[in-house]
């Protein structure tokens, strides 16, 4: 004879045989993805922070020629701007991925659009001409950008992102 007491406890025993829910890989990866993209953006704030202060005894003093020099302080206001907005952008999008919010996808594009300007304004100011390890520098910038980017992208299209 079967009771209301033993067909619930033959129910909590057959759920409690079954394996434990086992957690994604995906939040963990998502976290780890974050956490490299703040450290590397915390450290693009603090070479956009020393681009203001730059002179030219201070860029000769780090190794750069006087020609090397001229033509980084000769660069336009508006990259420096883009640099602003590519670090800072970098670093509150990855803060917002860490977080697990939408609005990281927008705030990441945003940083790659403006490290792409970046670039596009080296390039066409001669920068790279005179100081071609910074265009294997910028490459490895964007190229971190739309990684952060495409994780931003993957953790909306798995609903990882609310």
């Amino acid at each position: 004879m079967t009771t209301p007491m033993s067909s619930l406890r033959a129910a909590a025993l057959a759920e409690a045989r079954q394996d434990p829910p086992r957690r994604r890989a995906g939040p963990l990866a998502l976290l780890v993805t974050a956490a490299l993209g703040l450290a590397w953006n915390a450290f693009g704030v603090v070479q956009w922070a020393g681009s203001l202060r730059a002179s030219s005894d201070t860029l000769m003093g780090s190794g750069l020629t006087a020609a090397q020099a001229a033509v980084y302080l000769g660069l336009p206001a508006w990259m420096t701007v883009a640099f602003a907005i590519g670090v800072f952008g970098g670093l509150i999008g990855s803060g917002l991925l860490a977080w697990r919010r939408r609005a990281a996808v927008a705030t990441l594009a945003t940083s790659l659009v403006a490290y792409v300007a970046l670039y596009a304004g080296d390039m066409a100011h001669g920068l790279f001409d005179v100081m071609p390890s910074q265009q294997a520098i910028l490459n490895a910038v964007v190229g971190i950008a739309v990684a952060l980017l495409g994780a931003a992208l993957v953790a909306r299209r798995h609903g990882l992102l609310r």
